[in-house]
């Protein structure tokens, strides 16, 4: 069975789209974080924890991409993947564009709020921007989004909880 992720076009207040540029300092932005429906539930009910390592070192880790989001985790069933869209207090942005960026796990020792990964620069398989943010309490949870079955050559409902 094939799925469908779709969102909508309406902003909070305040929140700036995805451009081809990096996140600005001090800005907030709409992003997306991947994970399976139970994780979903308990970040809902708890929120979001820094995971204790990644490409970036400790944060949580986000992307400005829903289609990046929606592939996460990955080999993980589709039907049971959630996308939480988020608003995001980015703070200071660091942009680590290369594996052997010197701060590329320790930018928050550095004054950094935000790791933002810029498309295609080798850093991520797929080529899409990531970003890991130090502090959850920068996070804001606006909805879930799940995937919808596709009907047959049609569009597949949009759902959001």
């Amino acid at each position: 069975m094939s799925f469908q992720w779709a969102e909508d076009d309406f902003l909070p207040p305040g929140v700036v789209r995805v451009d081809r540029e990096g996140p600005r300092d001090g800005k907030t932005y709409v992003m997306y974080h991947g994970t399976t429906s139970a994780n979903a539930r308990s970040i809902l009910m708890t929120g979001f924890r820094q995971s204790a390592e990644g490409m970036l070192g400790r944060g949580v880790y986000l992307s400005r991409d829903l289609q990046k989001a929606s592939r996460y985790p990955i080999n993980h069933p589709e039907h049971d993947r959630v996308v939480i869209k988020v608003k995001v207090k980015v703070g200071k942005v660091i942009a680590i564009n290369h594996q052997r960026h010197p701060y590329r796990t320790s930018w928050h020792d550095y004054g950094y709020d935000t790791a933002w990964v810029p498309p295609n620069c080798g850093m991520v398989p797929s080529g899409l921007e990531e970003n890991c943010v130090w502090d959850p309490n920068r996070i804001t949870i606006i909805r879930t989004i799940e995937p919808q079955p596709v009907q047959g050559a049609g569009f597949g409902a949009w759902g959001y909880r």
